[in-house]
């Protein structure tokens, strides 16, 4: 048996049961009679529905339902609301139009559910589908952010000018543009942040069932945490929240996809009300890329002002942000304050505004996707800063140093009234630079050059801020089989959450690794919790689990006490026993639980030692780090390779290093794939998805990564009493400005000084013929 608590770099307690087969996934559950759900999809961007023919569908053999959206209106099923409204400008609202989880009038993007097909079995429902006949008009679509809110383009809503959702500002805009006034040197510049499918290994997937005698959902499904998503179908379904329960079982990466609620979770709850028997749905994967929340799709400028010696004075930016053809749960907040709360980064600046637009087109809706604004901030200010380098002819390293916030002036409060409480920047730049032999670059570039190739060398400094929830739930309870059960609020979605909560409930607690068991995904046994997303989990939960684990502690010399007959101030906790300080006398925490739950069980008057609480989340963590990527251009073809990768994290205190480092991997990974690989294409005029499949759409694969070299500094976070700081997100923060920087450092002697994501052979080719 093995105690092990924190700073080491345990072996991930689930991987066993994963990796043998013994996951639990949505699509693995089938209740007895489970029908079988498939979603009718628009193939237009943009059409007027003027009538649903189902009768030949009816009549294929196992087809039971068939539901549009005027059955749904008919069962009192509303409008799926977002999460999320924001002030624009002028102080009015947002726009937030209806999102049906049906379309009824019109369809508004390539994928839109238009009818729901229920059945015996997958293969009818399928066939059930491909009989359904829609009498579509097909209309004038935009899907081009760039041309979305020009005068005469199509409107995606009637009721939105110019395609606009928001107009929002944040920030000092007057004293922004007095400080422009008197700057040395202003540095421009243009950027696409490309838009992302996010293609988690498991697709998303739903099994609803609904107890007429009760009146209660039963909903089985892969998510970020069940709590929002059990509100949202009780706003939905005009009922007590109290009426769903929803039940997480494992789930296949989520990257912020998957926290949110979706039209087909609405679906298969009315489809098992209606029918009386459990409904089943589960996406295919080109259902998945047309259907999943995207990411990204930003088109932002920014303006930095620099004074005679190169400091930065203020800056500007004005991001245009696709929403797609609806708001889904949290989207208006991911480009405002999600992303401009890190915009001035770790940088010395006073003064800084941003005005973000957000756009309705034709396109699948844009939310959450690793980072949530915080990679497209990092990734805008730091291409900014190696342009204006080179503008003003100093080193883009010297000018960092010179511009960083220094570790004897935190905290510090930034432009957007964030405060930065710990970090020591210089250190974490230099520890990057030595890692990656940065002054040995010249000599490689030779070598390369030698080879017919070009090489190039960028950096990106990144800062990220953590976010979710006010406050975390945990729960301890004593178990009859001598287990430790753990509830938490948040949901693993493969981040190694239960080795971590293990560690840190084995180091509190004394007890044997192998007698924790993590609890999570459950509404009803977990009443309340804040989910996963915003790299909140472990800086969230870790506070909930320090506190009931103290709870636990204060019962137990009170319970310790009573078995031991001795007073409580006398009782002491150490190494996993309650002993009575100064003598040999003790009682080993699991057997004074069961001891305990054996009077109660008796009928005697004794103290249990389970405990629960809420832990308040008063700040956000600031982990931050440098990314350095290297890469090798063949000027023939265009084709980038990274050849080598380095990174240095501040993340505070480390629970478990190796996760912690598999986590950067996955990130660097992503990031990556964006900035070298993945494009999502629309045809311009019929608005159809081009890159709909892994044929077309370039996730990265293992030959296009290199080995990704990662060190840790750690400086403790001052706001929580673990001292982390977030770690689930950084790797796709800081990657996309490294890599994008490393090529145009390589380009750049050939004339080529603007490239945006993704660079594939084909643009690198085409920037260097341009140039």
């Amino acid at each position: 048996m093995t105690k092990f608590g924190t700073a080491q770099s345990v072996r991930r307690v689930e991987d066993p049961r994963l990796l043998q087969g013994r996951g639990r996934y949505t699509d693995d559950i089938a209740p007895p009679g489970v029908l079988h759900a498939v979603v009718v999809r628009s193939p237009h961007a943009h059409a007027r529905i003027g009538g649903i023919d189902s009768e030949a569908a009816r009549r294929v053999p196992g087809v039971v339902g068939i539901f549009t959206a005027a059955d749904l209106a008919a069962g009192g099923v509303g409008a799926m609301p977002c999460e999320v409204s924001l002030k624009n400008r002028d102080g009015s609202k947002n726009a937030e139009p209806p999102r049906p989880a049906l379309a009824g009038d019109v369809a508004k993007y390539v994928g839109d559910g238009v009818a729901l097909v229920v059945a015996e079995t997958l293969n009818a429902a399928r066939d059930g589908a491909a009989a359904v006949t829609v009498d579509y008009d097909v209309l004038a679509s935009i899907t081009d952010l760039s041309r979305a809110t020009e005068e005469g383009e199509p409107r995606v809503w009637e009721g939105s000018a110019r395609n606009i959702c928001f107009d929002w500002e944040i920030g000092d805009r007057a004293a922004t543009e007095a400080a422009f006034g008197k700057a040395s040197h202003v540095s421009r510049i243009q950027v696409v942040n490309n838009r992302i499918v996010v293609c988690s290994m498991e697709t998303r997937a739903a099994v609803a069932q609904y107890d007429g005698a009760t009146g209660r959902w039963t909903l089985e499904t892969c998510t970020q945490g069940g709590w929002l998503l059990k509100s949202h179908l009780a706003k939905v379904f005009g009922v007590d929240a109290e009426r769903f329960h929803v039940l997480t079982p494992d789930v296949g990466g989520g990257f912020g996809m998957k926290a949110f609620p979706y039209p087909e979770h609405v679906l298969v709850c009315f489809a098992a009300r209606r029918l009386g028997k459990a409904v089943k749905w589960t996406a295919e994967r080109s259902e998945a890329f047309l259907s999943d929340t995207h990411g990204r799709d930003n088109i932002s400028e920014a303006e930095l002002a620099l004074g005679p010696d190169g400091q930065f004075l203020a800056l500007r930016t004005h991001i245009v942000a696709n929403m797609g053809a609806y708001l889904s749960a949290f989207a208006p907040y991911i480009p405002t304050y999600a992303g401009t709360w890190v915009l001035p980064g770790v940088y010395q600046f006073r003064i800084a505004y941003a005005n973000v637009i957000g756009v309705f087109t034709n396109t699948t809706p844009v939310d959450a996707y690793r980072g949530a604004g915080r990679p497209e901030s990092n990734y805008l200010l730091e291409r900014l800063i190696d342009a204006a380098a080179a503008e003003i002819g100093i080193d883009r390293v010297a000018l960092r140093r010179r511009n960083m916030v220094k570790s004897s002036a935190l905290p510090w409060t930034t432009p957007v009234g964030k405060v930065y409480d710990s970090g020591d920047f210089e250190r974490v730049l230099d520890v990057a630079l030595t890692k990656s032999e940065w002054a040995g670059f010249p000599a490689r570039r030779n070598a390369s050059l030698a080879k017919g190739k070009k090489r190039g060398i960028g950096l990106a400094y990144y800062l990220e801020s953590t976010g979710g929830s006010p406050t975390e739930r945990a729960e301890i309870r004593f178990s009859e089989d001598r287990f430790v059960d753990v509830f938490v609020g948040t949901q693993s979605n493969g981040q190694g959450h239960e080795t971590a909560y293990v560690q840190l409930t084995s180091e509190r607690l004394g007890v044997e690794a192998e007698r924790i068991r993590i609890r999570q995904g459950d509404t009803d046994q977990i009443p309340e919790g804040g989910g996963t997303g915003g790299a909140r989990s472990l800086y969230s939960e870790g506070q909930a689990i320090l506190a009931t684990t103290a709870s636990v502690i204060e019962k137990g010399r009170k319970a310790a006490s009573e078995a031991l007959e001795a007073a409580a101030e006398d009782i002491a906790f150490e190494d996993g026993s309650f002993r009575i300080a100064g003598t040999d006398r003790a009682i080993e925490i699991l057997e004074l639980a069961a001891k305990q739950r054996a009077k109660v069980a008796a009928g005697e008057q004794a103290t249990l030692l389970d405990s629960v609480e809420v832990a308040p989340i008063p700040a956000a963590t600031f982990p931050n780090g440098c990314h350095i990527a290297e890469v090798e251009i063949d000027p023939q073809t265009g084709v980038v390779d990274v050849v080598r990768y380095t990174v240095a994290d501040d993340f505070g205190r480390l629970v478990n290093p190796m996760i912690a480092r598999g986590q950067v991997h996955g990130g660097v990974a992503q990031g990556i794939g964006q900035a070298a690989n993945e494009l999502t294409a629309y045809d311009r005029e019929s608005g159809q998805l081009l890159s709909g499949s892994f044929m077309d759409y370039a996730l990265p694969r293992a030959d296009d990564l290199p080995d990704i070299d990662v060190e840790f500094v750690e400086i403790p976070c001052k706001t929580n009493p673990l001292g982390v700081k977030g770690a689930g997100e950084a790797g796709s923060v800081g990657s996309t400005p490294a890599l994008i920087n490393a090529v145009i450092d390589g380009l750049r002697d050939a004339g080529v000084t603007k490239l945006d994501m993704p660079a594939s052979p084909e643009r690198v080719w085409r920037a260097l013929q341009h140039a």
